[in-house]
């Protein structure tokens, strides 16, 4: 994963701040908003807004990662494709899954002679004919246990699924969640996935939104550029909270996406980056250590629970969190 950086001149504000300036933003348009409404009801032509989304609980996303590593401390030190972890780690989001009223599918594929799977979780309701799809890799690597790669966007985009079951929203478009099986073995699982579609079920796919480290110890905000429509959402989140983007480019192929984009199927997504190195610039705006990697324990027995940023897992999530429902609205 190698970005090209086209940097934002946004400074990186506090997080608590942030969250208070924009709960009293809400409040006071919310107000003006209700009053409008009983003065003037309803506008003809007017579109709804789009439902905002909740705020999803660090400390969630955190649990699931300590399962996560709970698993792998139990099987070999790792969650690959191909052993007891991966599966055990299917298994655990499943089970949360199922118990949030979503309708679960495991895919079987087979990858170097070895079966892999899939984790597909359906929202009830929504236009079959605009689905948005939010995806990360589940499986890490054999020297490690892989919580930045890729627990940490697995256990963010669980928690965004379970905030859809709690507040029972109810989506537009249908919502799909999905955990791709052998990333680290050629995007196999996703490229199955794709694959097997059948051409109109890929044209019902609105947006395939990819997740692939998202809390880096030594994080960028980095964002996809493939669709300018999806890119747009998640440079607008950002600006919105006041923290610095830079395009990542991921036209290599390097994640999930990629199946996706070589479909035709729009796709969008956020990174925070890998093994490369932090400049100057990029610590000035986001703090951090400069000629440092973005993740030092990347592809390494050191990925661990303790090499998660906590801020830039929540700041991530919660982006994922706002993209799901205004692109599900």
């Amino acid at each position: 994963m190698h970005p090209t950086p086209q940097p934002s001149s946004l400074p990186h504000a506090p997080r608590s701040a942030r969250s208070a300036r924009i709960r009293r933003t809400a409040l006071a348009a919310g107000a003006c908003a209700a009053l409008g409404a009983a003065l003037l009801g309803p506008v003809a032509g007017a579109e709804a807004a789009p439902a905002a989304a909740p705020e999803i609980p660090v400390a969630g996303v955190k649990a699931h990662l300590d399962r996560l590593q709970s698993i792998a401390d139990t099987n070999g030190g790792n969650r690959a494709h191909g052993t007891a972890g991966y599966r055990a780690s299917v298994d655990y989001l499943k089970a949360k899954l199922d118990a949030a009223g979503f309708t679960t599918t495991v895919q079987e594929f087979t990858r170097n002679g070895t079966k892999g799977y899939n984790l597909l979780a359906d929202w009830p309701g929504g236009s079959a004919e605009q689905t948005v799809m939010a995806g990360a890799h589940l499986d890490s690597v054999t020297e490690g246990p892989g919580i930045n790669d890729n627990g940490s966007a697995s256990a963010g985009i669980l928690e965004v699924a379970l905030a859809v079951s709690r507040t029972h929203f109810k989506p537009a478009k249908h919502l799909r969640f999905a955990w791709w099986g052998a990333e680290e073995y050629g995007l196999a699982g996703s490229r199955h996935y794709v694959d097997t579609l059948a051409a109109g079920d890929r044209a019902k796919i609105d947006a395939y939104l990819n997740f692939d480290m998202i809390g880096s110890p030594n994080p960028g905000y980095f964002v996809y550029d493939d669709d300018p429509r999806l890119e747009k959402v998640f440079k607008d989140h950002f600006a919105a909270e006041n923290i610095a983007t830079e395009i990542e480019t991921e036209g290599d192929g390097r994640s999930d996406h990629a199946p996706f984009k070589d479909a035709g199927i729009p796709v969008g997504g956020l990174f925070s980056g890998a093994d490369y190195i932090k400049t100057a610039e990029q610590a000035k705006k986001w703090g951090g250590t400069a000629g440092k990697a973005f993740d030092a324990c990347y592809h390494a027995s050191c990925d661990t629970t303790k090499n998660i940023d906590d801020t830039a897992l929540a700041n991530n999530t919660a982006a994922i969190a706002d993209a799901v429902w205004q692109l599900g609205s």
